[in-house]
């Protein structure tokens, strides 16, 4: 059976959503209707189950011969065992990682978890402060994915992409940072495309992705995201099949409107990124690249919509 041989591992809300959407448009490169099947990684919470390796593969049966195959899920980057696994699986494997500044990733994916209904602490710094709470076992609400809460460790970069050199290999981990890809859409692109060795020519159509939004109507987004027992004992079958995927999504848009989120205090901001600071300078001796808009504590640049935080 057809098997991946390239993978954005994450990290979440630094645009991989959108590159996802973009790779799957060309016709060189095959990457499932289903993103974040989230195969990889003992040390993950799996939500409906983890997939068997048959249906994992089964994800990539319509792919063409000579297509490159590949998929995304984002917890891998953050997982401590993905990395080996992906290695075992495939060898040969090259590997995406997109990082934004931490700050700003640790703030969207508070927002996005709030949407979703995994985050009941809707105060973004009264979550940063029950971390400990909750990494003990406390405070975790509905969330099934408890790693998800645990905002300052999901955005420990320097020793999460130390894995990926150790185990895939420097020179087949592609590092895209989300300002550059904010910054010209078409050009990162287009170098992802060489590092992949396809066709550069092919232009997506580069349309909104993943934009932040706020639910309609609440109720209507608890039993979709978390649906009654006797839907919910369904997931596990419902999750192999595309056309689930498409209705759940379309139900998911429907219910959704699009709301740019407030900017963040100043002080906490200040504060988080005098934290971070040593973690990105970390960074910068491993990428190569210089980080210091990051350091400086100002707010996100206005991005593109097809990017929206």
């Amino acid at each position: 059976m057809t098997q991946p041989d390239f993978f954005i591992v994450g990290a979440p809300r630094c645009g991989t959503t959108a590159l996802y959407e973009y790779l799957r448009q060309h016709p060189q490169i095959f990457m499932p209707e289903h993103k974040e099947p989230q195969f990889f990684g003992d040390d993950l919470t799996h939500l409906h189950g983890r997939l068997s390796k048959r249906d994992y593969l089964r994800l990539f049966r319509a792919a063409q011969p000579g297509q490159r195959v590949g998929e995304a899920s984002t917890w891998y980057l953050y997982s401590k065992s993905a990395a080996r696994e992906i290695a075992q699986f495939a060898p040969d494997a090259q590997v995406i990682i997109m990082l934004r500044n931490p700050v700003d990733v640790m703030y969207s994916l508070h927002r996005e978890l709030s949407f979703y209904g995994g985050e009941t602490i809707l105060d973004f710094e009264e979550a940063l402060a029950a971390e400990p709470e909750r990494m003990a076992g406390r405070r975790r609400g509905p969330s099934r994915r408890p790693e998800a809460l645990y905002y300052r460790d999901a955005v420990r970069w320097p020793e999460q992409i130390e894995r990926y050199f150790e185990a895939i290999g420097p020179d087949r981990t592609k590092i895209i940072l989300f300002d550059d890809f904010a910054g010209d859409v078409p050009e990162t692109y287009a170098d992802t495309l060489r590092f992949l060795r396809v066709d550069t020519a092919f232009q997506p159509e580069f349309r909104v992705v993943n934009e932040s939004k706020r639910p309609r109507l609440a109720g209507l987004q608890s039993v979709i995201v978390r649906p009654p027992g006797p839907i919910a004992k369904l997931i596990p079958t419902l999750r192999r099949l595309p056309l689930a995927h498409r209705i759940r999504e379309r139900i998911l848009l429907a219910n959704s409107r699009s709301e740019r989120r407030p900017p963040m205090a100043d002080q906490l901001r200040r504060r988080l990124t005098a934290e971070l600071t040593p973690e990105l300078e970390r960074l910068e001796a491993l990428i190569g690249r210089d980080l210091t808009a990051w350091k400086q504590a100002r707010e996100e640049p206005s991005i593109p919509v097809a990017l929206s935080a």
